[in-house]
C-alpha cells in the first residue's frame, strides 16, 4: 500500500537534518525533504509500524529512570530513536505489505491493492465453529487416567476431546495438526495429555531457544511427531504446507491472542495444504470472530470462483524439508577442521603448549560471551587431546 507523497503540510519543509541530506534528490540546487530519492518496503507492517513507535518510548522510559537516579546524565536522552513521525517524513513513500494491515496503514494509503489469488490455486481455509464446554462425555471417568488428563480437562472442558477426535481423523489421512493454547501452561499441560493419549506431540513457546524451535518444527514437518501446541505460533513465522487441521482453542476469550489479526494470521496457516480447515472453539461469537471468519470467507469465495473460471485445480504447496541446524552444524565442523590445519605444525612441534593456548583462548571467549568461538575451541582441543603424538596424516585422518 503505497503511502502518499507530500503527506504534510503543503509549502511548509523542515530544516535539513545532517547526516540526511544525501537521501533526498536536489531540486535547484536545494534539498527537499518532502521527496526522497528511494522507496520503503515495510513487510507484515501491522507488527512493524508498531515497533517503530515503541523503539522510542522504549528507549525513553529506561533512560529517564537512570537518569532519575543519576546513573546517566540528561543529554543520553537525545540519543534515541526516532519517533513515528519522524521516521515517515524520512521515509517518504512507502509500501505496507500485510495480511492483516492496521487502521494506521489503511489511512496513509493511497492505494490499497489486494493479491487473493494463489499461484497454486489454494485457496483459504474452511472454517468451522464449536462449542467450549460441550461434548463432556465419561470426562469425570477419564480424569483419573492421570495428572495432567485432569490438568487439561480443568483447562478444556470438552473442546479438547473434540480437538483430540478431529485431530485423530486427520493424522490417519497423513496430515498434520496444531493446537493453539492461551498460556504456556496450557501449552505444555495440553501436550503432556496427547502423549498420555498416545499421541505424538510437542509444544513451543517462547521459553523455548530458537534453534530449539526450528529442530521442532523440523521434526513435525518430517513427521516424528503429529500435533504442534503452541501459544503464539505466528511468531515462528510458518510455512506448513503438510498441516491440514488448526484447532484454536478458547477463541471467544478476546484479548491480543485473540484478536482480529491474529485469528486471520493463525486461519492462514491452513492455506498452504488443499486439505487445510480450520475449528474454532468458542461459546460465544465475539467481534474479532465474526470479523476474522467473514474475511475468510470472503476471500475464499473470491478464489473459489477464480479458480471455477480458469479451471484451476488448488494444489498442496511442494516445500523442501530445510534443516538449519544441520547447516549451522556443517559450519561449525567446517571451522573446526579449518583452525586444526593451520595448528598442525605448532602441534607437531609442542602439543602441550597448544592445547593450553586453546584453553585460554576459550576461556577468554567465553567471558566476552562469544559462545560460538569457544564451542569451536572446545571441539578443537578434544581432538587434539585425543591425538596421539607423532602421529601422521591430517587431523581428518588422512594421510
Amino acid at each position: 500500500m503505497p503511502q502518499p507523497r507530500g503527506s504534510r503540510t503543503p509549502g511548509v519543509k523542515d530544516a535539513p537534518t545532517p547526516g540526511v541530506e544525501e537521501n533526498f534528490r536536489p531540486r535547484g540546487g536545494d534539498f527537499d525533504l518532502d521527496v526522497p530519492d528511494f522507496l520503503t518496503i515495510i513487510d507484515e507492517s501491522h507488527v512493524t509500524v508498531p515497533q517503530i513507535g515503541g523503539m522510542y518510548a522504549g528507549d525513553q522510559s529506561r533512560k529517564e529512570t537512570l537518569v532519575e537516579h543519576g546513573f546517566r546524565l540528561p543529554s543520553a536522552k537525545d540519543n534515541r530513536p526516532l519517533r513515528a513521525e519522524e521516521f515517515e517524513k524520512r521515509v517518504g513513500q512507502v509500501i505496507y505489505t500485510s495480511a492483516t494491515p492496521a487502521d494506521h496503514e489503511r489511512k496513509v494509503s493511497q492505494q490499497i491493492v489486494e493479491q487473493i489469488i494463489r499461484p497454486t490455486g489454494l485457496v483459504d481455509p474452511e472454517i468451522e465453529v464449536k462449542p467450549v464446554t460441550a461434548a463432556k462425555v465419561n470426562q469425570a471417568s477419564q480424569v483419573n487416567k492421570a495428572k495432567s488428563l485432569q490438568l487439561a480437562a480443568n483447562s478444556y472442558p470438552g473442546q479438547v476431546q473434540d480437538f483430540i477426535a478431529e485431530s485423530v481423523k486427520e493424522i490417519k489421512k497423513g496430515g498434520r495438526v496444531i493446537a493453539t493454547t492461551l498460556t504456556k501452561k496450557m501449552a505444555e499441560d495440553l501436550s503432556v495429555y496427547l502423549k498420555d493419549q498416545k499421541i505424538k506431540s510437542e509444544y513451543v513457546h517462547s521459553d523455548i531457544k530458537t534453534i530449539d524451535r526450528i529442530k521442532i518444527l523440523t521434526e513435525f514437518r518430517r513427521g516424528k511427531f503429529d500435533i504442534l501446541v503452541g501459544v503464539n505460533l505466528l511468531r515462528e513465522g510458518l510455512d506448513l504446507p503438510e498441516v491440514t487441521l488448526i484447532g484454536i482453542l478458547d477463541a471467544d476469550k478476546e484479548g491480543f491472542l485473540r484478536s482480529e489479526v491474529s485469528l486471520i494470521q493463525t486461519i492462514g496457516r491452513a492455506a498452504r495444504n488443499v486439505a487445510g480447515r480450520v475449528i474454532l472453539y468458542a461459546d460465544n461469537i465475539t467481534g474479532s470472530m465474526k470479523r476474522a471468519i467473514d474475511e475468510t470467507n470472503r476471500r475464499r469465495a473470491i478464489q473459489v470462483v477464480y479458480n471455477k473460471k480458469h479451471k484451476i485445480t488448488p494444489k498442496t504447496i511442494i516445500k523442501k524439508i530445510h534443516d538449519i541446524t544441520e547447516e549451522l552444524d556443517s559450519l561449525h565442523d567446517k571451522a573446526v577442521r579449518s583452525e586444526l590445519d593451520f595448528d598442525a605444525k605448532l602441534f607437531a612441534k609442542n602439543p602441550a603448549k597448544l592445547i593450553k593456548l586453546k584453553e585460554r583462548q576459550m576461556s577468554a571467549a567465553v567471558k566476552e560471551l562469544d559462545f560460538e568461538t569457544a564451542a569451536i575451541l572446545r571441539d578443537e582441543i578434544k581432538i587434539l587431546k585425543a591425538r596421539p603424538v607423532g602421529a601422521k596424516g591430517d587431523f581428518t585422518g588422512k594421510n
